[in-house]
């Protein structure tokens, strides 16, 4: 008797041991894991901000839709038939097949997953569809499949504008362009809905339930023209196609404010097939070239800035000069030395004159200051991901052959948007504004500061009026649209190999000029990359056809100048 007793005591002992331990060491651990337990947590998902174009158009939107989810344990028949459960699953996968297409036994795989009580089946599927898999569930008798709102991205204007607005996921995650630049503005904060569960995994009634709201994204406009862009789109493809360019370019900005109007660059992308992840990429911004030509609108006007040239200052060129190791001639074949003003050397596009007025009469360091003044080799500060700063030799940096070279826009490699915005200068008196997309946001105008002046008014003048003969009777002739005053230049730039050189018969042709010169409303930039024409006789002519896009569009009245 007295073993029984002593049994009962350490019985009772460890029993009020254990309840100490549950009650007092542990409670606050098996509190929470019980809590945790008959609690589920729902996201809710945030509306991500509206795109629109500067005209109100909706380039992009968040739309609700439906998850489609099951519960493997209750997919069944709910009619009296014996056995319900059989052949359940394979029927509701027939169903949304037959909605939604796809692979039967992926949903099947949901269908019977084992171990649990949540499955997803479909992700952002429309209402609509949501709404007749229920129809034929419910003619079927077939129950255990349930719908969570969510909300997914729709792109009115399907492939147009994609590479500037760019992509979000099926998961909601931005991946390129704008979406992705201001993602931090458009995609919200998600919410979430916390109540208690019963042992089924289903919310008890009248239970605790605490639900923190989704704050919806802002909304916000961008400065494109959708229908402009379009015209773009397809002007730059066809272009590329005719003549041959590994890839071709296109900007239009309004010079006076920076904005946008339209951007691409060819292969455009499609977000429904993305084999080429380039695509994304506006080449303008990210990716550099030796820009050729049109850099001699920078180094006539840093001239003319320093005093140390005017559009009338004649000198006598020689056929060729000594630039570094190598001897600079023209692509004309000239061979004699010859009078040559500057407006003429300029519309010609003599690149030995160029390196003349480089070498022998601005000199490196004024050559250097200016240069970095205009902001070449530095980031625009354009509102677009992946921009490069290019590769631009620093005064210190300079070889014997840099000045001379750099003059006629070889021995340097920038994104192109960079001469956009030194072009957006001379055409604005000037002053340089930054490229950018952004105009507003939650309806509230976003200011954008302009740079600190580059050139005077006087000089930005002057070199207008020589772009001008660049366009009435020089290599931008094929890019004159009739009845309006353009001011521009081409550029033929030879492009760096691997092994030091220059590739043979492949060159950025470009064209970048503003109309109408006396008071500039838009700026067109175009070039095609990786071709064996000189712009004069390609770019030239993709110019053309974008400029007359852009000031139809655009509504920009003919010039009243008379040359």
């Amino acid at each position: 008797m007295r073993h029984i007793v002593i049994v009962g005591v350490l019985l009772l002992s460890i029993v009020a041991l254990r309840l100490v331990w549950i009650q007092v060491v542990n409670h606050d651990w098996l509190s929470e894991r019980a809590e945790a337990r008959r609690t589920n947590v729902v996201s809710i998902s945030a509306k991500r901000g509206t795109i629109f174009d500067r005209n109100g158009n909706v380039l992009a939107i968040s739309v609700d839709c439906k998850d489609v989810v099951c519960d493997p344990t209750t997919v069944t028949y709910t009619d009296s038939r014996d056995d319900k459960k059989t052949g359940a699953a394979d029927a509701v996968a027939d169903i949304l097949v037959e909605v939604l297409g796809g692979d039967k036994n992926t949903y099947l795989e949901a269908l019977n997953r084992q171990n649990t009580r949540y499955a997803y089946l479909a992700r952002r599927i429309d209402v609509s569809q949501a709404d007749q898999i229920q129809d034929k569930l419910d003619e079927a008798n077939l129950t255990g499949i349930y719908y969570e709102s969510d909300t997914k991205r729709v792109y009115r204007y399907g492939t147009t504008g994609s590479q500037i607005i760019g992509y979000v996921n099926s998961e909601g995650v931005a991946l390129s362009g704008l979406e992705y630049y201001y993602d931090s503005i458009l995609k919200g904060t998600d919410g979430q809905r916390v109540y208690e569960s019963s042992a089924s995994g289903g919310p008890i009634a009248g239970g605790v339930s605490e639900t923190t709201e989704a704050r919806n994204g802002t909304d916000i406009v961008i400065s494109i023209d959708i229908d402009l862009q379009y015209e773009c789109e397809e002007i730059i493809s066809e272009g590329t196609e005719t003549y041959s360019a590994d890839s071709g370019s296109v900007m239009v900005t309004n010079p006076k404010t920076g904005e946008i109007y339209a951007a691409c660059s060819t292969p455009l992308p499609d977000f429904d097939n993305i084999t080429d992840v380039a695509s994304l990429n506006l080449k303008l911004v990210t990716d550099s070239y030796e820009p050729g030509s049109v850099f001699k609108v920078i180094t006539t006007s840093i001239g003319i800035e320093d005093g140390l040239l005017s559009k009338d200052t004649t000198i006598n060129i020689p056929a060729k000069i000594l630039v570094g190791n190598d001897w600079v001639t023209d692509d004309d074949g000239r061979n004699y030395a010859m009078d040559m003003s500057v407006e003429y050397a300029l519309a010609q596009s003599s690149n030995v004159a160029m390196a003349y007025y480089a070498q022998n009469i601005i000199g490196a360091e004024k050559f250097a200051a200016g240069v970095e003044k205009y902001g070449i080799g530095q980031k625009t500060g354009i509102d677009f991901p992946g921009e490069s700063q290019g590769i631009v030799r620093k005064l210190s940096e300079y070889t014997g052959a840099s000045v001379g070279s750099m003059a006629f826009g070889q021995s340097l490699a920038v994104p192109l948007v960079q001469i956009v915005r030194a072009y957006g200068a001379i055409a604005n008196d000037g002053i340089p504004n930054t490229p950018h997309f952004l105009l507003s946001k939650d309806g509230e105008q976003v200011q954008w500061e302009s740079g600190e002046r580059i050139v005077s008014k006087a000089t930005a003048d002057e070199e207008t009026d020589m772009m001008r003969s660049v366009m009435t009777e020089g290599s931008g002739v094929k890019g004159q649209v009739e009845g309006y005053d353009i001011a521009g230049k081409t550029g033929t730039g030879e492009q760096a190999d691997e092994n030091g050189g220059y590739k043979k018969g492949s060159y950025v042709a470009s064209l970048c000029g503003f109309a109408n010169a006396d008071d500039p409303e838009v700026l067109v930039y175009v070039g095609l990359n990786g071709i064996p024409y000189l712009a004069a006789v390609s770019a030239a002519n993709v110019f053309h056809d974008v400029m007359e896009q852009s000031i139809t569009i655009l509504s920009i009245p003919p010039a009243s100048y008379s040359n």
